[in-house]
């Protein structure tokens, strides 16, 4: 079982695993992905025995629960970094906090096609799985215990993907992260000072000038942001303020659904199919008033490194500006679309 343990000294907190792994556990090895095939791949369709069972799955009519005929499947984690059951037990040792580690944690099987990523998908499926992030937020955040739901996904080894099959993960904590928190004071010192949003005054500057932008429709825009900590570093805002993803209309999931296809098609061509991360953050699931906070999807490319001047200073080198980024991805020569 894990815990959550705060550093005293930046209030960060961290899951710290009871079972630790030893040096000869850790992989050293390459960077490619898993090997699978679909024969062993416990993700891919008629392998529904491999997982857990199924939180939620887009089925066709008439199949059955944990068998063949789904387009996405919603399973427990099986190596799952929180766990539902139990209390919290918050306690002090010291002068250090720690509490159980509850929470939840889903992995979302994107589609039953092995070989296929979010960038190779129709829009039809990735608005299948804007659909299931919706879900399993909603039905996560009826927990009281659960401060905050995070939906991330790592695409490639080098971004921390263990399964080469297409996935999503969701993992609901019960703290808020602190990048969230000062995402939310960054905002709140923007409203007090000015009365506006500041994501809301970055979209504006941003579609006034237009040199970082590499997509747009009728409610989203895809930037490459001003301060870019990492080279093509992509953010995807609401055009129209919204604080919580939750919110989102059946048109407004089409329009995000065709903008993240062409944004991840950009990547796979420009950046020769790299790894990536991209993280969702919404507004916490108990913040009962963060009205001001305004949603976004960040997507980051691995290619750099943190070394010495990262980690020391929290500081970041971008060997591409984010203007010259934004130009590569626009000028993309895409596939049939």
């Amino acid at each position: 079982m894990a815990q959550l343990r705060k550093d005293p000294v930046v209030n960060r907190w961290v899951v710290v695993s009871t079972r630790s792994q030893t040096p000869r556990e850790f992989d050293f090895g390459s960077a490619e992905g898993n090997h699978s095939t679909p024969e062993t791949c416990p993700f891919c369709q008629g392998n529904e025995d491999k997982t857990p069972t199924e939180i939620l799955a887009f089925r066709k009519e008439g199949s059955q629960a944990n068998n063949p005929g789904w387009w996405l499947r919603v399973i427990p984690n099986k190596f799952a970094a929180l766990q539902p059951q139990g209390d919290l037990n918050r306690v002090g040792r010291g002068m250090f906090d720690l509490m159980s580690g509850r929470g939840a944690h889903e992995v979302i099987i994107e589609t039953p096609h092995h070989d296929k990523d979010m960038a190779d998908y129709s829009n039809d499926q990735i608005e299948k799985v804007l659909w299931a992030y919706r879900d399993r937020i909603l039905d996560l955040k009826k927990d009281e215990r659960i401060k905050y739901i995070l939906i991330f996904k790592n695409h490639g080894r080098q971004a921390g993907a263990s399964m080469a099959h297409a996935h999503s993960q969701v993992i609901a904590l019960p703290i808020i992260p602190k990048r969230v928190i000062e995402e939310m004071a960054g905002v709140k010192l923007h409203r007090e000072l000015k009365d506006r949003c500041i994501y809301c005054d970055i979209v504006r500057q941003e579609v006034a000038t237009g040199e970082r932008i590499v997509e747009e429709n009728r409610f989203f825009i895809a930037i490459t942001p001003f301060a870019s900590r990492f080279p093509f570093e992509m953010w995807l805002v609401p055009k129209i303020h919204d604080n919580d993803f939750t919110n989102l209309r059946k048109e407004q999931i089409l329009e995000l659904a065709s903008l993240m296809r062409l944004v991840l098609l950009r990547l796979k061509v420009v950046l020769n199919d790299c790894s990536y991360n991209f993280v969702l953050h919404t507004s916490p699931s108990q913040s009962g008033g963060q009205d001001s906070y305004h949603w976004h999807i960040e997507i980051i490319p691995t290619l750099t490194r943190m070394a010495g001047f990262e980690w020391g200073t929290g500081f970041y080198i971008n060997p591409t500006a984010p203007e010259d980024a934004a130009l590569f991805l626009r000028q993309a020569k895409l596939p049939s679309v």
